[in-house]
């Protein structure tokens, strides 16, 4: 499958934190969620691949090529946790300013999504609420005609009317297998409502980048009391407490026959992070 965005044992060291030889990739057509803790290394993965940051290893490649070609910019919508345009400014200002910035820049799509979000065009941004600024960056970002739009917490801080919104939007966006995207969130509800394929990161490394529907299908939660033990390779991490336990599995089904006093329930996106993150990993992972 074609890669809109493919990251190979990229590195950057802070003097406290490590991104470490992180790999994975956002094929063409599909909305793929980066998901992991704050601090994880979710914004410096982010800020590498759009070459805001220079890398101290490996390679990206953003739409077939290098990220640090210039050209690669007019094909990549970015929206950050912050509308970054002046207070001052109104939606018609900012068309004034980014119609002088992107060749492909389309006056009728951005006042389209202004009339979708009910944003008004001569109202500045001051007067906002963090909602309707959110919906003015990805108007912005979508006007220009984008093949890839990549967000970083965009919907944090948001009511779930206006992130439903927003991911309707982004459903909306791939719709032709053409575009693609790229969302960063710890929201974890969001990603697994829209997202393809799903990737972890902690500590600065990669944990997982898995099909989202087989993290939702297969893996589970087998639920133990006191006289049932899981062998170690038949979980990746478990969390106990005085009179019973919790094992993450990659089978929900193979487990709950393998262990049939247990109950073996289905895992949410989050029970799957927190297990990676908070739990006891298997000797045998």
């Amino acid at each position: 499958m074609e890669n809109t965005i493919l990251v190979r044992d990229l590195c950057r060291r802070f003097p406290d934190f490590t991104l470490d030889h992180v790999s994975f990739r956002v094929p063409k057509g599909r909305i793929v969620g980066f998901i992991g803790e704050n601090g994880a290394g979710k914004s410096t993965t982010i800020n590498l691949i759009l070459n805001e940051l220079k890398k101290d290893g490996g390679t990206v490649e953003v739409l077939g090529r290098d990220h640090a070609d210039p050209a690669v910019k007019n094909d990549v919508g970015v929206v950050f946790d912050a509308c970054n345009f002046p207070e001052v400014f109104t939606p018609r200002d900012v068309e004034k300013v980014l119609s002088g910035v992107y060749p492909a820049w389309d006056g009728g799509a951005y006042r389209e999504y202004l009339r979708r979000f009910a944003l008004p065009e001569r109202k500045r941004i001051k007067a906002f609420s963090k909602g309707m600024k959110m919906k003015l960056a990805i108007s912005a970002a979508l006007a220009h005609r984008p093949r890839l739009l990549i967000l970083d917490e965009a919907t944090a801080g948001l009511d779930p009317v206006v992130r439903d919104e927003i991911l309707g939007l982004l459903l909306d966006f791939i719709q032709d297998e053409e575009h693609s995207v790229f969302f960063s969130s710890h929201i974890t509800s969001d990603i697994q409502k829209i997202a393809d394929y799903v990737v972890l990161i902690h500590q600065g490394k990669v944990v997982f980048e898995e099909e989202k529907d087989v993290l939702l299908d297969q893996y589970g939660i087998l639920r133990c009391g006191r006289g049932t033990e899981v062998e170690a390779g038949d979980y990746i991490a478990r969390r106990k407490t005085g009179v019973s336990a919790e094992y993450l599995v990659r089978d929900r089904a193979a487990a709950g026959r393998k262990y049939p006093k247990a109950v073996a329930d289905a895992a949410s996106l989050e029970d799957i992070m927190l297990f990676y993150i908070k739990g006891e990993a298997s000797c045998e992972e």
